[in-house]
Order: C-alpha cells, then structure tokens, then sequence
C-alpha cells in the first residue's frame, strides 16, 4: 500500500505491476501522480483495469506526465483529436514486430497510454519487455560493445507485407515522411540513469558497420530484450489503461485474433533526445526534427 491509498501488485518478476484503488478518470492530486510515475519508472509499465474513460479523460491523465505529443509523425489521428492516433487491427494493420514507439524521430515519446474500446473475445495481447533488465543480462564484454554502438532507425523498411487496401495505403502514409536517426544503442534513462538498450524493429543498421554484421548484432541483443522473463503480458478487457516507459521498454502486439475487430486509442507524451553513454545525443540524419508531431529538446 502507497501512502496515497492504492495497491501496486506485481505481474511479472521483472516488469509489470497493476494500480489498484485509483479511479483515473477523475482529478489526481500530485501526490498520486507523483506515486504513479515513481512506479512507472520502477515497474516500467501500468495497468489500470475497468477503467471509465472517454478520449478527455485518457487526454487529460496522459498530460498529466508531461506534454502530449501529436498523434504520429506521418499517420492520420482520431477524428477532430489530433493527440489520439487510433490502432485498429481489424483493419488489418497490426503492429506484429518487437519495437519502442517512435524512435525513427530525434525525440521519441517518454511514455505511452493506450485505452482499449473494442477487443477480441481470444488473442490480441500486448507484450511489453524491459529493455533495462535485457542490459544487464548481456555478458560483460557484449555489455561493452553495445555500449559503444550507435544504430540508426527508420520508418523506411519492409516491415510487414500490406494484406489488403487498407493496409497498403497506411504504409503508404506511414513512409510519407522518411526519417533517418542516429540513437545509441544503450540509452541512459533521463530520470533513473538506468542504462538499457534502445533498440527495436526501426533500428536497421549499426553505424560503422556492414548490413550483414548489423543485423546479426542487433539479432544477439534483441534476444536478450525479448527472453521470456523480461516480457509482461496483459490480456485486454474493455476499458483498460496501460502506460508504459517508451524509453526503456518495447512492445509487441501478436497477431493472433484473425478477422475480428480489435480498437485501441494511442496516447503519447512528449520525450527528450536519447543521451548514450558517451553523453553523445540522438542526430538526425535524414528527415527534419519534426517540430509538427513534438518540439525538438535542443541538445
């Protein structure tokens, strides 16, 4: 029990907790916030179930985290609400792949909120993993290569093959804009210090190195990102909150629920240019600093 009155309860050995006892729906004074982003940064992500909440309010919990970014860099937002990108797999676009939110962008998202509205009866999780806890298990010489490494992301790659129109013309969007960033591949978190590593399905390439040499590296350490005790799994039901640290985990939403409809509303808060451990921040190297989805953080 936290000294504001609500239970944190673990899911996983090494990521996850539960808020129980705490209506978000409604105004939270600073002392919840304050508990709430302190388990945050512990737990790495939250989960809020049988929630009631509308678009104002996961709006307004969201802010409360800091300032909300616009919907997505290239990709359309909710109607009239241009800070709610709206994930809807029935449509067939579905985030299938291991990844962190935004990183093809000098400035990813902090965090993320995603609400559920609609989900299937089976299937259609989301997996979230504690790229912090994947750092510390690499052993120590790889732990000292990655710390040197720098990789850079992109919204410009194959990474799934369109199944109908509707698919194919929200990749077209999503590669509308073409982005190209240089982040560290071991990111020091702006709050804790913690060091964990920063990679995922846009990072493409390690720089100084080969197409053939980046891939198997980034296969290695994406490996220990995803073993199985480093992943939370939460089974949706409607009305659900989850937030989650987008600079030290990824996530990943399996593809496993066939036709039926699954709708989700994303929420993103503003972050901050990634620091290595060089103290070197994240550079753009193709595209701009798109200012029109989130303000730079000058370096």
């Amino acid at each position: 029990m936290t000294i504001t009155g609500f239970d944190i309860r673990r899911i996983g050995g090494r990521i996850g907790a539960e808020i129980i006892g705490v209506d978000i729906a409604r105004d939270l004074d600073s002392a919840v916030v304050f508990e709430i982003n302190a388990a945050l940064l512990e737990h790495k992500a939250l989960f809020f179930r049988g929630q009631t909440l509308d678009d104002d309010a996961q709006l307004r919990f969201a802010s409360l985290f800091g300032q909300l970014t616009a919907a997505h860099p290239t990709v359309p937002s909710a109607d009239g609400r241009p800070n709610i990108l709206p994930v809807d797999g029935g449509e067939g676009v579905r985030s299938n792949h291991w990844h962190t939110d935004v990183t093809f962008v000098r400035t990813p998202p902090k965090a993320t909120t995603l609400r559920s509205l609609v989900v299937p009866p089976y299937g259609g999780n989301t997996l979230i993993a504690n790229a912090g806890a994947a750092y510390q298990d690499l052993p120590a010489p790889l732990r000292a290569l990655a710390d040197r490494l720098w990789a850079v992301h992109t919204n410009d790659y194959d990474y799934a093959e369109p199944k109908n129109a509707r698919a194919a013309e929200h990749r077209r969007q999503f590669v509308s804009r073409k982005y190209r960033t240089a982040h560290p591949v071991v990111r020091v978190h702006p709050e804790t210090g913690e060091r964990g590593l920063f990679i995922g399905g846009f990072a493409q390439r390690l720089i100084g190195l080969g197409a053939d040499e980046s891939r198997d590296l980034l296969r290695i350490l994406q490996a220990y990102v995803t073993r199985p005790e480093n992943v939370v799994r939460w089974s949706w039901a409607p009305g659900d909150l989850v937030l989650f640290d987008n600079r030290v985990t990824q996530h990943y939403a399996p593809d496993d629920y066939g036709d039926l409809p699954r709708r989700l509303h994303r929420v993103t808060i503003a972050g901050d240019a990634p620091i290595g451990v060089d103290g070197e921040h994240s550079r753009v190297i193709e595209g701009d600093e798109a200012e029109h989805y989130t303000p730079a953080v000058a370096a």
